[in-house]
């Protein structure tokens, strides 16, 4: 009896077609995760006491006290070059258009400037 050269497709096939409804399953189940983050770009911020926006993703390249490591130093940035690159980007980097409101760039702006 001769093997069915068919066979393993139909069979990766048949995977596919149930990988894709798994898949679907549970992102169903995740749907208000997926939307959340979606809708607030998957970034954690925090609001302190005294107004100041510590943003993690800031954190991840600027280090920890925002010094600099991948990115470079904020401390003694100007406010208004802050916002803009919040605002507006820098074509090339990780700092891509519309990262925040531009209210939202004032405060961290502002916290920033406050930095020694």
């Amino acid at each position: 009896m001769k093997n069915n050269p068919i066979v393993p497709y139909i069979l990766i096939m048949a995977f596919g077609i149930g990988l894709i409804f798994f898949m679907s399953l549970e992102g169903a189940g995740n749907k208000k995760d997926i939307a959340a983050e979606a809708e607030g770009g998957g970034e954690t911020t925090e609001t302190t006491d005294d107004g100041s926006a510590v943003v993690q993703s800031c954190i991840s390249c600027h280090g920890g006290d925002l010094t600099g490591a991948v990115g470079p130093n904020l401390h003694g940035l100007e406010p208004d070059h802050i916002v803009d690159v919040l605002v507006n980007g820098i074509e090339g980097t990780l700092m891509t258009p519309g990262m925040k409101s531009e209210a939202e760039a004032k405060e961290i702006a502002e916290y920033i400037s406050t930095l020694e």
